[in-house]
């Protein structure tokens, strides 16, 4: 098997370990039985388990925006491209709850594990680098500008995100998170502007 299979491999066999039996129970000897694979493979693929669990925050969001991307291919019209990638999003949320549980719990193992602070800091950057490419990559399809910063609109963005995620993997009220998400699309909405014309 190829290198690049291998680590493909050892990324989707840490996933179902993470999200099954945590982050803590995820160690190489327990990702590399789920792989079927030996613990010399795994140090040729990774430089370590951080390393590793970087890949799967990374290619979790990843697969998150190609799903959203695809939502509002085709798409010119701002409300459209709102309520399609919010309504992707939470489909996403609702169909891979302990995908989204991972993502918390990696963040928080992170912040606890003296020295690995940055994997924390890494993941949110990642989120944070996301949402400001489809921000602009959808004020550029609707042919508007924001308002406030690309950047600072990302940040509010991921934190209702966040924040209505993770109050839905606890109480799993389905109706009050979406009507939380048509808010904040309708927000979105006052934030953008035509562009100023060029024209004399």
């Amino acid at each position: 098997m190829a290198l690049k299979d291998r680590r493909e491999e050892l990324i989707a066999a840490a996933l179902r370990v993470m999200v099954r039996d945590g982050v803590a129970k995820a160690t190489t000897r327990a990702i590399v039985s789920e792989a079927g694979m030996t613990l010399g493979v795994f140090h040729y693929c990774f430089d370590s388990r951080e390393q590793l669990l970087q890949e799967v925050i990374t290619r979790t969001t990843d697969s998150l925006v190609a799903e959203t991307r695809r939502a509002f291919a085709g798409e010119d019209d701002l409300s459209s491209i709102i309520v399609k990638s919010l309504s992707t999003f939470w489909a996403g949320v609702e169909a891979n709850p302990g995908e989204h549980q991972l993502s918390y719990e990696l963040s928080q193992h992170a912040l606890r594990q003296m020295g690995h602070e940055a994997l924390a800091l890494q993941q949110y950057r990642h989120y944070l680098e996301v949402h400001e490419e489809l921000l602009r990559e959808t004020a550029d399809r609707a042919g508007i500008q924001w308002t406030v910063p690309v950047p600072v609109l990302a940040r509010y963005l991921n934190s209702v995100l966040d924040g209505v995620t993770m109050t839905w993997l606890i109480d799993r009220d389905s109706k009050h998170s979406r009507e939380v998400l048509r808010l904040t699309g309708e927000h979105l909405m006052t934030l953008a502007a035509k562009p100023p014309s060029t024209e004399d």
